[in-house]
């Protein structure tokens, strides 16, 4: 609604399409189910889920709002109402030790990093799949 795509272009630097972020966010809910069903097995891998957004929160909305200066991030709403609340409510009522907060942002940190890794590559030749072959 407030055109997160070319908001990810310019202030992010991410070469984002809209296809970008329906994959993205499939994966996102599918991954929100896993966590849940391995909770009570692997604790630090599932707040890998509640980690996530907690990073994106932070850094891909109210940061980017406070080093721009006040420019609106149109994840900013969501951020402050959904993700801050339940990210922190999930790691509070789990009751987790530090190692497994430690755990559970590397996961969660890996987990961010992943689509944005994936977008740079795609900019690269070697995964154009367009480009004329050199035979």
């Amino acid at each position: 609604m407030f055109d997160g795509q070319n908001w990810a272009r310019q202030v992010l630097r991410l070469p984002a399409q809209w296809g970008d972020f329906y994959i993205t966010n499939t994966v996102v809910i599918v991954i929100g189910v896993v966590a849940a069903k391995i909770a009570p097995v692997w604790p630090a891998v599932a707040l890998g889920f509640a980690a996530p957004m907690l990073i994106n929160a932070t850094f891909f909305h109210l940061g980017p709002v406070v080093w721009m200066r006040g420019r609106f991030s149109p994840g900013l709403i969501t951020a402050l109402l959904i993700f801050y609340p339940l990210g922190i409510e999930t790691i509070w009522l789990s009751q987790p030790n530090m190692s497994t907060v430690i755990v559970a942002f590397a996961v969660g940190a890996l987990l961010m990093a992943t689509p944005i890794i994936f977008l740079k590559l795609k900019t690269l030749p070697y995964f154009d799949q367009e480009r004329v072959s050199a035979r």
